[in-house]
């Protein structure tokens, strides 16, 4: 079963952030229930405190549903709730009223009032900065914020006729409204700038991709085009010659021939280069994407003197190892280890985005062991202790070392 602290590690950095935000904005509207709306019902009590009670619960409801609503709108998984903000935005100020005017002409008990006037402040305020999270664009949020606080003045001095208490009441909306609402503002900025990071480096990756194939389609063009056009011209040399009956035909046909060998042999040494890799370049191109990722990663060891087949094996082993800490996990820190000993090598790498990570470990892994089985060697990967993810292999030396 997993605990809630690998299921927060096993989500990347934008999911963890959508999280953030959801539990942040829905804990406003569990602390506008527990904090003002049950203490009501015993402060103020009677037929008045279990309607507010029940005009709060309605409220906190409505802004437990505005906040999925929004969030959901801002990653783009449904349209704008304008009905949604509309309807909280006229409870909001219906309970607003309500509560203003009970504490004050409801019964004459301080702590009533007290009550009253603390259901007023939270739901306005709390009312407003959810309101804002589901906004467009930021003049509606400032049309929002000072909407309400010019209605609270209104408001309180229709009802209390003090130009004074009406005010510095507006003022408190204002202000605590107003911060709330950059709360939402900024929190909607950040959402979306993460998951824009994260959509751009996974668009580098593909580019990545598509540049390596581009340079072998390059490699192969210029193996095979130039091969093939002096093919061309000879085999046409030698029809010509053939029809004329002149034996220098059969001599252009054998270099024809020995021009499609090495045509075979020239695409082969391009395919063997694209598929080889060597460790020491993986080694410094991991550490450096890695860094340029913002992941800490350290590199120990060396690939001196190891036969060609073995780094080209586990050059592949960093190349997917990195590939997964930058697509799948969640990591802040990689270390990349090379240990060798007289009758093999072992590289480990590690990184501390272990359950995203272990999620990536499907088919690149299987074909990762397909590889190493060719020189004889294993792989091992999977989650260790203090949630990191680590991936060994391990290849015998034996009589193919090569002394550095």
């Amino acid at each position: 079963m997993r605990g809630p602290g690998r299921w927060w590690r096993g989500k990347s950095t934008p999911a963890k952030v959508e999280t953030y935000t959801r539990a942040s904005f829905h804990f406003f509207a569990v602390m506008e229930l527990a904090g003002i709306g049950l203490p009501v019902i015993g402060e103020i009590g009677g037929g008045a405190g279990a309607l507010l009670l029940a005009l709060v619960c309605a409220h906190a409801a409505v802004c437990l549903l505005t906040v999925s609503r929004s969030v959901d709108w801002v990653r783009g998984g449904r349209e704008q709730p304008v009905r949604l903000l509309w309807t909280l935005g006229a409870l909001t100020a219906v309970l607003a009223l309500s509560s203003f005017a009970l504490a004050r002409y409801g019964p004459g008990d301080d702590d009533a009032a007290s009550a009253a006037g603390a259901v007023f402040g939270v739901v306005t305020i709390f009312g407003v900065g959810i309101i804002a999270l589901g906004l467009r664009e930021r003049r509606h949020v400032y049309a929002v914020v000072t909407g309400f606080a010019a209605g609270t003045a209104l408001g309180v001095l229709a009802l209390s006729g003090d130009l004074l208490s009406a005010l510095l009441t507006a003022l408190v909306v204002l202000f605590g409204g107003g911060f709330l609402s950059f709360t939402a503002v900024f929190s909607v900025w950040l959402l979306r700038a993460v998951y824009e990071l994260d959509a751009a480096r996974e668009t580098r990756t593909r580019l990545a991709v598509a540049e390596e194939r581009l340079r072998f389609g390059r490699d192969l063009h210029d193996v095979m085009g130039r091969n093939l056009a002096v093919i061309a011209l000879k085999s046409e040399l030698a029809v010509q010659l053939a029809r004329r009956g002149r034996e220098e035909a059969v001599g252009q046909m054998v270099e024809v021939q020995r021009i499609a060998r090495e045509s075979q042999r020239e695409v082969r040494d391009v395919v063997r280069g694209y598929r080889e890799a060597d460790l020491t370049a993986e080694l410094a191109g991991a550490q450096g994407v890695l860094k340029a990722a913002g992941i800490r990663c350290e590199v120990s060891g060396t690939a001196s003197g190891l036969p060609a087949d073995v780094q080209s094996a586990l050059g592949w082993v960093v190349r997917e190892a990195t590939t997964n800490v930058l697509r799948h996990g969640n990591a802040g820190r990689c270390s990349v280890l090379v240990t060798r000993e007289r009758e093999r090598v072992v590289l480990t790498v590690e990184n501390d985005g272990a359950a995203a990570a272990a999620g990536a470990a499907g088919s690149g892994l299987a074909g990762l062991r397909e590889r190493l089985a060719a020189v004889e060697g294993t792989l091992q990967a999977g989650p260790v202790e203090g949630g990191a993810f680590r991936v060994t292999a391990e290849v015998p030396l034996g009589v193919r070392e090569v002394t550095a």
